[in-house]
């Protein structure tokens, strides 16, 4: 690197402010987006005439014959699909740690994750649905169905397909907490000694581990309950119609053409953030009232817990999910390149290009749009992130629980809570549908998972390289850059990776920061998704699915070509 870039880098990390200046970059927004939504919750909003604070806005909130049904739906689907997940992540890893079919997972879950939201419940429709591939695959030899059977599946009115989906993208994730937890614990040696006590493996792991490592995997948990009770993207894909889920129908009310509905909609807002965090709450109250309960079973010295039963449901239940996953890739594939596919033809009679060549204007539009906000929030994030990681191992003090907290906090808060906020500051401001705040606004999603990735990573390098640098007269910057940058590409790119995962995953935020202005790949497939052309539908969600594999593919790959002649830098 240049002598330039490695002094503004020096004088950046010289100061001690770098970790403040990040929080305030992604927590003053969200806490000023709340205060904005919380004046018009109470009847202030000077630009439609109202000055004045009351409750009127509540009133009619709790008025709407709609809101019952939501919340009611909001709250079963948000908790059942964490539950499910959670049950069957720790079952899971209880069960088959250690093994071949636990290590082939492992390596499946980067891909995975690297799925945006939308185009995953996109594929999960065209699976399920009464038309959709797995009806084809039975019919009509099985099922006699020459026509699509008459049954609400997509959207139907409990919820089911949306915790469905939630699953398939909510498990694989705390899949992964789960294992960084096990990687930073003394898990392994806990889980051995167990073993050598005569526990069988459920059972050893689930009383020798699991109270170890679930303090680490609470905050992600926390996380997964606030985004399943307050979806927006895949709920309108997959979840019920009449009535909405919570989120949903205030998501309504910000899009009406009434302004006067904005108190509206900022109240159900502020009901939705009050929804989550009870719920929080009283999932915290639950944690300590089994762990209290669960004490005497916990040291009964049994050393045994249904294993063959938890293995066979653990197995048969994430192959399920990894099963619909992938079907839902491909089947997005398979209607994109499709002309004609009648019912119930397995497989398209008459293939075509010619849903790209329509539209490939638009695409190219969407994809750059996409492109330029994922690439530049994510190389802000990772900036930031090892600005303060830096800052951190050269005054010799990590960040406590606290600001993992901090960090987690924008995970938590309901997205149409503070967004709308968001967006009154920035018309303020005069940033308003300007790259400016697009790429600020998918900063604060993007920056807390880019923090997340690489803290680990970059805390445990070893700093001995560093030192018998500075012993030999190398300055700090230049030890940074040539030493420490190096050994830590493989992570950088990675959470670079996540980072533009991330971005490309974000609805709400262009929706109401871009003011209709951009078009990204996201907006334009959820937005397609209530249209019933599938083979449009399926180009915007493919191309929204491979821009991020590519990205995790070239984060991959990139190491080993750069350090082709360098075998031991490989593996960091």
């Amino acid at each position: 690197m240049t002598k330039p870039f490695s002094s503004i880098l020096s004088i950046l990390f010289s100061l001690r402010a770098v970790p403040v200046l990040t929080l305030m970059v992604f927590l003053l927004p969200v806490l000023a987006g709340l205060l904005s939504t919380i004046l018009p919750a109470f009847g202030y909003l000077p630009v439609i005439g109202q000055v004045s604070f009351s409750t009127t806005a509540w009133a009619q909130l709790f008025a709407h014959p709609a809101l019952p049904d939501a919340l009611l739906t909001s709250i079963t689907s948000g908790i059942i699909a964490t539950f499910l997940s959670l049950i069957l992540s720790l079952s899971f890893v209880a069960a088959w740690q250690g093994t071949n079919n636990f290590r082939k997972v492992r390596r499946l879950l980067a891909p995975i994750l690297a799925i945006p939201h939308s185009a995953l419940a996109i594929g999960l429709a065209f699976l399920i649905a009464p038309s959709g591939w797995i009806a084809r695959t039975f019919s009509p030899w099985m099922t006699d169905w020459d026509r699509p059977p008459d049954v609400a599946i997509v959207h139907d009115e409990w919820g089911l397909s949306l915790i469905l989906g939630l699953m398939i993208k909510e498990t694989p994730y705390l899949l992964l907490m789960i294992l960084a937890a096990l990687d930073q614990s003394q898990a392994k040696q806990r889980l051995k000694l167990a073993k050598t006590l005569g526990y069988h493996p459920v059972s050893a792991w689930i009383k020798g581990v699991l109270p170890v490592i679930y303090k680490q995997i609470r905050l992600p948990i926390y996380a997964v309950l606030a985004f399943s009770l307050s979806v927006v993207d895949i709920a309108l894909i997959l979840g019920p119609t009449t009535p909405p889920t919570l989120s949903i129908l205030v998501l309504r009310w910000f899009n009406d053409p009434d302004l006067s509905y904005r108190i509206i909609a900022a109240a159900g807002a502020l009901l939705q953030l009050f929804v989550v965090g009870a719920v929080i709450f009283i999932w915290w109250v639950t944690e300590k009232i089994v762990s209290r309960l669960s004490r005497n079973w916990l040291t009964n010295g049994k050393r045994s817990l249904a294993e063959s039963l938890v293995r066979t449901l653990s197995k048969i239940s994430l192959n399920s999910i990894f099963t619909l996953f992938f079907g839902s890739l491909l089947v997005i594939a398979l209607w994109s390149f499709t002309r004609r596919w009648r019912y119930p033809d397995f497989l398209p009679s008459v293939w075509s290009t010619q849903s790209w060549d329509r539209n490939i204007h638009n695409l190219l539009w969407s994809s750059s749009s996409t492109l330029i906000i994922g690439l530049i929030s994510s190389f802000i994030a990772v900036m930031l992130v090892v600005a303060c990681l830096e800052n951190e191992k050269r005054r010799g003090k990590s960040a406590g629980s606290g600001a993992l907290w901090l960090v987690y906090l924008p995970l938590m808060i309901p997205q149409v809570s503070f967004l709308f906020g968001v967006q009154v500051l920035t018309i303020k401001a005069k940033i308003d549908a300007s790259w400016l705040a697009m790429i600020w606004s998918h900063l604060l999603f993007v920056l807390p998972y880019v923090f997340l990735s690489l803290t680990d990573p970059y805390r445990q390098h070893d700093d001995r390289y560093i030192k018998v640098a500075l012993s030999m007269g190398v300055s700090p910057a230049r030890a940074f850059w040539r030493i420490r940058l190096p050994m830590l590409l493989r992570p950088l790119l990675f959470a670079l990776a996540i980072g533009f995962a991330v971005s490309v995953a974000q609805y709400l935020p262009t929706l109401f920061v871009g003011g209709g202005r951009f078009s990204t790949l996201t907006t334009e497939a959820v937005n397609l998704s209530a249209s019933g052309n599938r083979r449009i539908i399926a180009v915007y969600a493919l191309l929204q699915a491979l821009l991020p594999l590519l990205c995790f593919a070239a984060a991959l790959a990139l190491p080993n070509i750069i350090f082709r002649n360098r075998r031991a830098l490989k593996g960091h």
